[in-house]
């Protein structure tokens, strides 16, 4: 019988942001590829990964956004998760093998005293049940061969920490940090504190800068709509650089910049700014202590 040849899949270039509400037990790649096929979407990238136990935001850059991601892999994070005290596990959460368990006989002042102590500045160990590389393998990799590798302490900034205990031996933390803070590890590190262990069985991040879960859509319902409706969801490309200002180009400006020139500016602040044209965004700009606008990265338009 020959076979039925499928038509090719729609790609097309699709330009935006799509804030994923991310389902559990999925990696952040598989969530990006269905939601990319849900699009028709040529080109994407995701900004920053989520293990596939946890939950929760994920912006999905399409298009000419990718350009623009790195804004978030720098961003603060917000995330709410729930720890349970008295055990550890090979990755420091329940996705492990428990490698050690202890009775638990703290009060919940006493948990919530040991978890406020780590709000602040501080220097965390990344785990090694994470993406990171060494010698272009990640350090999970090594992990799961057994293999220890020494890492390196990361700077990070726990700014706000809300912890609320739900029983004997389980609390819920809301936690706002710094990038590149490792939720499990401040996990095990209260425990660690308690001299009791602990280790994450849920977590969800709940915010990225100024973007919020309540306004992410979920994979369901991206793939649950029509091409043309699933883009409809998606956020314009300068939503991920919105916190810096804005800097309007007359036309003549607008395609010096876009010919690769720079741009003598009167009465402008050195600094970053998002540079439009009318209601057209150009892209992101730098404006030197000269006043003197150079590009930095300018989308493609059609």
């Amino acid at each position: 019988m020959k076979k039925t040849e499928r038509p090719p899949r729609r790609r097309d270039p699709v330009d935006g942001v799509l804030l994923l509400d991310k389902p559990q037990g999925i990696s952040s790649n598989a969530a990006l590829q269905r939601a990319r096929n849900a699009l028709g979407a040529a080109k994407a990238g995701h900004t920053g990964t989520l293990d596939p136990m946890a939950t929760g935001l994920l912006p999905l850059a399409f298009g000419e956004s990718t350009k623009f991601s790195q804004a978030l892999l720098d961003a603060d994070k917000g995330y709410e998760a729930t720890v349970k005290l008295g055990m550890t596990t090979t990755t420091g959460d329940a996705e492990g093998e428990v490698v050690a368990s202890q009775d638990v006989v703290f009060s919940a002042e006493q948990i919530i005293a040991a978890a406020m102590a780590f709000v602040g500045e501080m220097e965390q160990l990344p785990p090694m049940y994470s993406a990171l590389k060494h010698a272009g393998k990640p350090l999970y990799a090594y992990a799961r061969e057994g293999i220890d590798i020494e890492r390196k302490r990361r700077r990070i900034v726990i700014y706000s920490l809300d912890c609320e205990p739900t029983a004997p031996d389980v609390f819920v933390m809301r936690v706002r940090c710094s990038k590149g803070t490792y939720i499990r590890t401040l996990a095990e590190d209260i425990g660690a504190c308690l001299g009791c262990g602990a280790h994450l069985t849920a977590l969800r991040r709940t915010s990225i800068g100024a973007f919020s879960i309540e306004n992410a859509v979920s994979l369901d319902a991206v793939e649950a709509e029509s091409i043309e409706s699933a883009r409809a969801m998606l956020q314009p490309i300068d939503c991920l650089i919105g916190e810096l200002p804005c800097l309007p180009l007359d036309a003549a400006q607008a395609r010096q910049l876009c010919h690769g020139q720079t741009v003598a500016l009167e009465h402008r602040v050195a600094g970053s700014y998002r540079v439009y044209q009318s209601a057209r965004f150009l892209g992101l700009g730098e404006v030197d202590e000269g006043g003197v606008l150079s590009s930095r990265r300018l989308v493609v338009t059609a």
